[in-house]
C-alpha cells in the first residue's frame, strides 16, 4: 500500500447503526438525459450515446494530450480509447431505482463513508467512482435490500474496485477494520461472490475521472480549474439526482461549471456550457445545465450539511484549498442556481 494516514475515519460515519434513524426522503427525477442510440444486447434495450465524429486533426489533438498526460504508449489508439470513455454504463441507475428500504439520505451517508475510507487509504480516483457504480449498479439489480447490510455492500464495492484500479489490493482485514469490525472477512467474501453474481461479472464501467483529465488536457485548462472539476463531480456521487447521469456528460458538466466559475470558460457568468470544447461531444447547453445545476446546488450547500467528507478532502493544501477557495464560497454564479427550478 502506498501508506496511510494518522486519524481513522470519522466514528460517526463508520457504523451502519446511524442509518436506521434516517428518515424516508421522496425521490426525485434525474437531469435530463440526452438523445442516443438504442442497441439491442443480450434481448435487452442498452442506450448509447452519439460520439461527434473525430477528424484527424482532432485525432492528433488527443493524441498529444495524451502524450503530455505520460500515456505516450497508448496515444496511438487516442481516438478508440476516447470512444471507450463516452459509452454508457451497462447498468444506468436512478433514483428511482433505489430499494424501498434506500433513502436518497441513506445512501448518501454510504457514499460520505466511502470517501472517507477512500482517502485513508490513499486510493486512486478511478477506484471511488468505481466503487460507487457497482453499489449503484447492485442496488438496481436487487428490489430487497436490509439497510443494515448497506456498509458491507459499500465496502465490498470497494475491494472489489480496488481489485480493478490498484496496483495493491488492501487486505481484507484491513477493510473491515474500517467498519469497525461490524464486518468480517467472511462476510466480505460472501458479499463479493453475490455481487459479482448478479452482475454476471460485468465491472468495466467507462469511468469519468479519465475522460475528465484528457478533455481537461485537450482544453488547456488550469490545475485550479481541473481541482474544481473534480471537486464538483465528487460531490455529485452522493446525489441521487445526478446517480443515473452517463459518466461523460458528467466530466463534461464539471468541468464546464469549473471554468465558469474560475473565469477560464471565454464568457464565465454567461450561463453559457458550450466552451468545453463543443468538438469532443454533442451534449446541448439545456443537458449541461441540469447536471451543472445539481452540482452547484451540492457545492453551495457542502460546507454546512453533517455528510462533508467530500468537502474537507478538497480543502487541503493538496488540492489546492479548492472548497474553501474565495472563488468558489464568493461565487454570485453558483448563487443564482439556488433559485433555479430543480431539474
Amino acid at each position: 500500500m502506498r501508506g496511510a494516514q494518522e486519524a481513522e475515519p470519522q466514528s460517526g460515519c463508520a457504523s451502519v447503526l446511524g442509518l436506521r434513524a434516517l428518515p424516508r426522503v421522496p425521490r426525485s427525477g434525474s437531469p435530463a438525459r440526452r438523445e442516443c442510440v438504442c442497441t439491442e444486447e443480450g434481448g435487452k434495450s442498452r442506450r448509447t450515446p452519439v460520439v461527434p465524429p473525430l477528424s484527424a486533426s482532432l485525432g492528433q489533438e488527443l493524441s498529444q494530450a495524451m502524450q503530455r498526460l505520460d500515456m505516450g504508449v497508448e496515444q496511438e489508439y487516442a481516438c478508440d480509447i476516447f470512444r471507450s470513455l463516452m459509452e454508457q454504463p451497462r447498468y444506468t441507475f436512478r433514483a428511482s431505482d433505489m430499494p424501498r428500504a434506500v433513502t436518497a439520505e441513506g445512501r448518501a451517508l454510504i457514499v460520505d463513508w466511502m470517501v472517507q475510507v477512500h482517502e485513508y487509504l490513499k486510493l486512486e480516483d478511478d477506484t471511488l467512482y468505481l466503487a460507487t457504480y457497482l453499489m449503484n449498479a447492485y442496488l438496481k439489480t436487487r428490489s430487497k435490500v436490509r439497510v443494515a447490510t448497506l456498509q458491507l455492500l459499500s465496502v465490498t464495492c470497494l475491494f472489489l474496485a480496488c481489485k480493478v484500479e490498484e496496483s495493491t489490493c488492501p487486505q481484507p482485514s484491513q477493510l473491515c477494520r474500517m467498519t469497525e469490525d461490524t464486518v468480517t472477512p467472511k462476510e466480505l467474501f460472501c458479499m463479493e461472490r453475490r455481487i459479482l453474481a448478479h452482475l454476471q461479472f460485468q465491472l468495466h464501467y467507462a469511468n469519468p475521472v479519465p475522460l475528465l483529465r484528457l478533455l481537461a488536457e485537450v482544453g488547456r485548462a488550469s490545475l485550479e480549474v481541473q481541482h474544481m472539476a473534480m471537486y464538483f463531480m465528487e460531490l455529485s456521487l452522493m446525489e441521487a439526482d445526478t446517480a443515473g447521469v452517463e459518466p461523460a456528460l458528467l466530466s463534461t458538466a464539471a468541468l464546464c461549471l469549473a471554468r465558469q466559475v474560475l473565469g477560464e470558460g471565454g464568457t464565465a457568468g454567461s450561463g453559457s456550457f458550450q466552451e468545453d470544447p463543443p468538438k469532443l461531444h454533442t451534449y446541448s447547453a439545456s443537458e449541461l445545465s441540469a447536471v451543472c445545476t445539481s452540482m452547484a446546488r451540492a457545492a453551495m450547500r457542502s460546507s454546512s450539511t453533517p455528510l462533508c467528507a467530500t468537502f474537507q478532502k478538497y480543502a487541503r493544501p493538496q488540492k489546492l484549498c479548492t472548497s474553501t477557495s474565495p472563488a468558489l464560497t464568493g461565487s454570485a454564479y453558483l448563487r443564482g442556481f439556488l433559485g433555479s427550478p430543480t431539474p
